[in-house]
């Protein structure tokens, strides 16, 4: 059973998505919170397998919360998001956020994700994950004051750093195995190691370290 916490601030919104996960049989909604802090309090309490986490909510916003929760590894948190909002999306996803989510995203799509975050992989929708890493690549490098060291690079070896590259124009498997005249498979193992040696969850947290370090 996948234990859930729900932060969401409108109540509306918090039941409908409540009411979707209570209806799948393999997950439980552990607890419901209407501000980040809250979210906090009741991670801490509860220690449900994934947070459900709104970006923009009252007290604490979701982005500090989601820090906060993945800093005392407490779950792990899967962002809900709109493309109208990629500076929080940024900001979630570098406070260790692993997966995100549409707001308008379908029933089974928010279930699914949360399976899938709740098995590790850090990897939600791959379709959508392709969308917003275009997004990013399409838009200016952000300024955060927190900008990554150049030095977590140092462990990669030249083919994972262009593929790092790739990963952060948007590019598919696919799409780099061509540019960088590779097998697809072999990109693959590439993107799987670079991963672990940068110790990011997903393939959107790569793409945002390789657009905030200029590849």
């Amino acid at each position: 059973m996948i234990r859930v916490l729900v932060a969401e601030d409108q109540s509306a919104v918090r039941a409908g998505l409540a009411l979707i996960l209570g209806s799948a049989p393999d997950i439980e909604v552990a607890g419901e919170a209407a501000d980040g802090e809250r979210a906090v309090e009741l991670a801490r309490r509860l220690r449900p397998d994934v947070v459900l986490m709104d970006v923009q909510m009252p007290v604490l916003d979701g982005v500090s919360a989601t820090r906060r929760i993945v800093a005392e590894k407490l779950a792990d948190v899967l962002v809900l998001t709109t493309f109208d909002l990629d500076e929080y999306v940024f900001g979630a996803l570098r406070a260790g956020a692993a997966g995100f989510l549409l707001k308008h995203a379908e029933a089974r799509e928010l279930l699914e994700a949360v399976r899938t975050v709740a098995r590790g992989e850090g990897v939600v929708a791959p379709a959508v994950t392709r969308r917003l890493i275009a997004e990013f690549a399409a838009g200016p490098v952000p300024d955060r004051g927190t900008a990554a060291d150049p030095a977590v690079l140092e462990d990669l070896t030249r083919r994972e750093r262009e593929v790092l590259g790739c990963v952060g124009e948007g590019l598919s498997n696919a799409e780099i195995a061509g540019r960088l005249d590779m097998a697809e498979g072999t990109v693959k193992t590439h993107v799987s190691r670079l991963l672990a040696k940068l110790g990011l969850r997903s393939r959107v947290q790569a793409a945002v370290l390789a657009r905030e370090l200029g590849l």
